[in-house]
């Protein structure tokens, strides 16, 4: 299959998010996506633009996505988060992987950045895989802490 990777467009936003379900749907997590085609097409394109997204197309049909945005480390400096890197179900296996982390590792690369960070479910064994053969370090001693937009509120409720 000859696919191609470029940068995405505003249009391209309805089917970033039907792979986006399709990831939450895989983790299990189908009713977790609450983000909107509104959302990401204000956030990816507007005028404070959040996040930089690379898709993967073949036939005009998104096969697959890469998107990120900028973080700062205070140990590092400059670095990237690579939020979610999907690919359809039915090309897993094709390529199209390998080529939207190379584009994510040469953009990062172009803007400086010391790191590139993401994460993976630890019961997903291919993936890990996957970033390990490509030389990334998945670091096993690390957890992922998080507040919700309930956890927020109720934080704020008992500062007050």
């Amino acid at each position: 299959m000859d696919f191609s990777i470029r940068e995405a467009k505003k249009e391209d936003m309805g089917q970033v998010l039907g792979l986006i379900q399709e990831l939450a749907d895989f983790e299990k997590e189908p009713d977790a996506v609450e983000v909107t085609k509104e959302d990401l097409e204000r956030d990816g394109f507007g005028k404070n633009k959040m996040f930089h997204c690379f898709v993967a197309e073949f036939a005009g049909e998104i096969l697959g996505i890469a998107l990120v945005y900028p973080r700062y480390s205070t140990w590092k400096g400059p670095v990237i988060h690579l939020e979610d890197l999907i690919v359809s179900e039915k090309m897993r296996g094709s390529g199209i992987g390998s080529a939207l982390l190379d584009e994510v590792v040469k953009y990062g690369h172009s803007l400086g950045v010391r790191r590139i960070c993401w994460e993976v479910l630890d019961w997903n064994e291919p993936a890990i895989n996957f970033y390990e053969s490509k030389g990334a370090r998945v670091m096993r001693d690390w957890d992922v802490v998080q507040l919700d937009e309930q956890g927020i509120e109720n934080y704020i409720e008992r500062t007050n």
